[in-house]
């Protein structure tokens, strides 16, 4: 490679994708934070807390929310140096 060539060499990700990352990361522990609960404190009581519209609808809709921005993030490109100047 020549010496230009080199110097052009960077990181694969930029800071926007980094932050978009963070927030993908976020959204899906929010998502399984939705899904956590219900459960019976007596085994042999059966609490259909566990089926509400939260941890079987909600909660699986953003984690999925949370994986697209992952892929975003991963499959953006970053601005160079030269195209941030623009």
């Amino acid at each position: 490679m020549k010496e230009a060539e080199k110097s052009q060499v960077g990181f694969a990700f930029g800071p926007q994708n980094y932050r978009l990352l963070i927030i993908g990361l976020i959204v899906i522990v929010i998502g399984f934070l939705l899904m956590s609960g219900g459960k019976s404190d007596d085994p042999n009581v059966f609490n259909p807390e566990i089926f509400s519209w939260r941890r079987i609808t909600l909660a699986p809709i953003v984690v999925l929310i949370g994986f697209v921005i992952e892929g975003v993030a991963i499959m953006k490109k970053p601005k160079t140096s030269k195209e941030a100047e623009k």
